[in-house]
This record gives C-alpha cells, sequence and structure tokens, in this order.
C-alpha cells in the first residue's frame, strides 16, 4: 500500500486484518514506520523495493503528479504479473497514461477511485468504480472487498476516473444545495435537530445532509474529505466539459466558493465548510 493519508490508512488497516497486506510506503516515513510496527508488516525505504516485493499494489495520494511520481519509482522494480490499482482521484488521461507507461514492463493498472468518505473506509463500506482489463480486476477483487461495499467495474482504464467525475459533480451540487439551505434555516430560527429530521426523512434527504447535517451546524468542520481536495476534483470535472463542449453551471459555482475558502485558510476543512459563505460568513 502505498500512501497512509485520511483515506489511505483505514483501507490499508482493513488489508493488514485481511492478512492480505505485506509491505507499505509513505512519503512521511515515521507513519509507514508506526504502521508497519503496529500491523507487523514491512515499511518499505522505497516504493522499488515494494515493488520488488509486491504482487498487487495499491496506491492512493492526493493528486495527478503524485500518482506519476510514484509510478515513476516503481517503473524499475516492477514485475510482470504484478497489478497496480490506483484508488486516488486523478483525470482519466492520467489512469491512461499510467497504464501505458506500465504496459511495456507487463504489469496491469486498475484506476478504481471510491467513494463513501472517510467514515466509509473506516467501516470498509466504499463505493468502488474500477477501470481496466477485467482479468486485472478480477485478480484484485478480494483486495478490493476488504474495504468496499461494492466493486463496480465501469469499462476500460480511464473509466474509473470517469465515473467518479460524475460522482464529484453529484457531491458537490448536494453540497451547495443543502449547505444553502441549512444557512437559511439558521436566519428562519428553525430548531436545528428536528429540522434536520423533517428534512432527512423526506425528498430532501441524502448522504451529505446525514453525515454534515448536524455537525456543520455545530461548527464541526473537521470530520472528513477536505474542501480543498474535493476542488481539486472540480477542476477535473470542469477540463472534462471543456473538452466535450458541456456547459456545468453547477461545478463552476461550487469552484468558486471552494476556492473563496480556501484563499480564506479554510482548505482543510471538511467539504461542509461551505456554510462559511452561505453563511455570509468569513
Amino acid at each position: 500500500m502505498i500512501g497512509l493519508g485520511a483515506m489511505g490508512e483505514p483501507m490499508a488497516q482493513h488489508l493488514a486484518n485481511a492478512g492480505y497486506l505485506s509491505m507499505v510506503w509513505n512519503r512521511t516515513p515515521e507513519k509507514s514506520t508506526q504502521f508497519a510496527t503496529r500491523n507487523g508488516v514491512t515499511a518499505a525505504e522505497t516504493p522499488a523495493q515494494l515493488a520488488a516485493g509486491c504482487n498487487v499494489i495499491l496506491v492512493c495520494v492526493s493528486a495527478d503528479a503524485d500518482l506519476k511520481d510514484v509510478i515513476e519509482q516503481l517503473l524499475p522494480a516492477i514485475k510482470p504479473a504484478c497489478v497496480v490499482c490506483d484508488l486516488s482521484t486523478v483525470a482519466p488521461a492520467t489512469a491512461r497514461q499510467v497504464a501505458a507507461s506500465l504496459e511495456p514492463t507487463g504489469a496491469g493498472f486498475v484506476d478504481a477511485p471510491v467513494s463513501g468518505g472517510v467514515e466509509g473506509a473506516k467501516k470498509g463500506c466504499l463505493s468502488v468504480m474500477a477501470g481496466g482489463e477485467s482479468a486485472n480486476i478480477s485478480r484484485i477483487m478480494p483486495v478490493l472487498e476488504t474495504f468496499s461495499a461494492s466493486v463496480t467495474h465501469m469499462g476500460p482504464v480511464g473509466s474509473g476516473q470517469a465515473t467518479k467525475a460524475v460522482n464529484q459533480v453529484i457531491v458537490a451540487g448536494i453540497a451547495e444545495a443543502t449547505c444553502e439551505a441549512l444557512a437559511l434555516a439558521e436566519k428562519l430560527n428553525l430548531p436545528s435537530q428536528r429540522l434536520l429530521s423533517v428534512v432527512s426523512a423526506g425528498a430532501a434527504g441524502s448522504w451529505f445532509l446525514d453525515h454534515r447535517g448536524a455537525s456543520m451546524l455545530e461548527n464541526q468542520f473537521d470530520v472528513g474529505f477536505k474542501l480543498s481536495l474535493l476542488l481539486k476534483d472540480l477542476l477535473i470535472c470542469r477540463s472534462l466539459a471543456q473538452d466535450l463542449d458541456i456547459h456545468v453551471p453547477t461545478v463552476e459555482a461550487a469552484i468558486r466558493d471552494y476556492s473563496a475558502l480556501v484563499e480564506k485558510g479554510h482548505g482543510d476543512h471538511d467539504i461542509s465548510g461551505l456554510i462559511h459563505l452561505k453563511r455570509g460568513a468569513d
């Protein structure tokens, strides 16, 4: 497992608990050493060391450049029978580029971004959207199932990331509407717990409202996916839409809002930190 961040570490823990995990590597060595010690696995000194010793390599990093850097370090030592599975969220074109760079080595590649948040990673109930050859996905299916509720093969390499882009447009749109609505509810002096209960029970119910409604009204913004990372994902969505000549006003509105929040120093907040702007606050 490469990458032990907010999502990567709980996924790695599920792998270790299932007896699949052999090695870990993290850009911050102390983190991988501590994890390895707790779980009786090896903390690789370099990605190349990990590549030489593992038949399945999972990667969970923050951005396209990070993924490309990791793959470059894997290439000299990777084994022909290996399958590299990227759990990060990157552009579909990046996934295809990475797959092409691995092809001469004989190693396979699967792009398998996930949805379900930090809670889903901890509970092992993520939704995995996979792109790649069926044989490669089948080989690593038992590994993916350790931290997921579902694994869906969406098509060739890049299809997983394309699906994640669609997912993030929906996430951003729901966040915009929900934060705006709850800011309005505060101005109307409605009782928050009763409000959340009644709207969640009807057509306005959503995962975001269930998991972030109460926490955002209590000004707790350290519970999940960082808004700076959603902004990164939305820029990927914008690029795809531009390539396809599709107008995506929801994406544009969310990019403006999350860019403003990052500029104000809120980039590490959960995406529900959007309510700051909807309240008209800093």
